[in-house]
């Protein structure tokens, strides 16, 4: 479906996530009446959330909610801080034989003395909604079918709905993390397009950056994608999600809305922005996605739909 773009500030085209995000959560809420209606299988969530830390309840709150508008059933495993290794463990397994229980979801970052790698490692790879399981990553690498990582594919779904070309494109993925970068670049090269990945370590960064039709921006620092990385007309999807506390740097990075963000800092005591930079991405780009308003959006409607699938999956449905 190609949907409709929006005009940023001096005329880059807006990609926003809300729409696509909407549409996929519409499909999947029908699909999951119609799984109840004829196989009385109703797909469940289990969310996990160690300590109290407030934006892993805000992510998980947002998750179990979009369950709700769906009509998945979800439960919500809070523990306290306290908890050790052993006992996350003691609680995976026993989801794991659970048979009504299809989805398992740990909420990131865990408790330091905890780790994360041998918690995800711990879950079912049926039902690893997250797409983090070792399995599920090494079969996403051989291009056989399995349950991706949520924001991942749900860049692919915005490009797909956009209806921009992915097939003999160059694609720039400018981050290596096993959540983000690594499984876009894979799933970019199984569309045909022709992918670098950018790291750290990379030499001139921006003389590589250029040559991208499609820019993916995955590195967590605050507008580090400026201007001088963007090739004219590119698509660039920023994936990053940082705090701007202070108005001098927030005013590099707004244009038209920057009144409203130094109100936002000013209440609420910063505001959000994306590993590129608005203002400059805006005078290069054909299209981009927004920070927030973007990506983020697709990322819960992405586990709503790995959800359904490993239901479905599970019972060769």
């Amino acid at each position: 479906m190609t949907g409709t773009l929006n005009k940023a500030e001096h005329g880059a085209k807006l990609l926003e996530g809300a729409p696509v995000a909407n549409q996929i959560k519409t499909e999947v809420a029908k699909a999951v009446r119609e799984l109840l209606k004829i196989h009385g299988i109703q797909p469940c969530l289990a969310a996990i959330r160690v300590g109290d830390d407030p934006a892993s309840e805000i992510y998980v709150r947002n998750k179990t909610r979009a369950c709700s508008e769906v009509g998945i059933r979800s439960e919500l495993h809070a523990l306290s801080a306290s908890t050790t290794a052993v006992e996350l463990l003691d609680l995976i397994s026993s989801l794991n034989k659970r048979n009504d229980v299809d989805g398992i979801l740990v909420q990131l970052p865990l408790p330091r003395d905890i780790e994360s790698a041998e918690i995800i490692e711990a879950v079912d790879p049926a039902k690893d909604v997250d797409g983090f399981h070792p399995l599920n990553i090494g079969k996403l690498a051989m291009g056989k079918p399995t349950l991706v990582p949520c924001t991942p594919a749900g860049i692919l779904e915005l490009l797909d709905y956009y209806d921009l070309p992915i097939r003999g494109s160059n694609a720039c993925v400018v981050g290596r993390s096993q959540i983000v970068g690594r499984p876009v670049a894979q799933l970019l090269l199984q569309r045909d397009a022709t992918v670098t990945v950018c790291h750290s370590q990379t030499r001139d960064l921006p003389s590589i950056t250029r040559q991208a039709d499609i820019l993916v921006a995955a590195i967590g620092r605050a507008g580090a994608i400026g201007g001088n990385h963007i090739k004219p007309e590119a698509i660039v999807i920023d994936v990053g999600v940082n705090r701007v506390d202070d108005e001098v740097t927030a005013r590099t990075l707004f244009g038209v809305d920057l009144q409203q963000r130094l109100q936002t800092i000013q209440k609420r005591g910063y505001t959000t922005v994306g590993d590129v930079n608005p203002v400059e991405a805006n005078l290069v780009a054909g299209w981009r996605t927004p920070v927030p308003g973007g990506v983020g959006l697709l990322t819960v409607a992405m586990l709503m739909k790995n959800t359904l699938k490993a239901a479905r999956l599970r019972r060769a449905i």
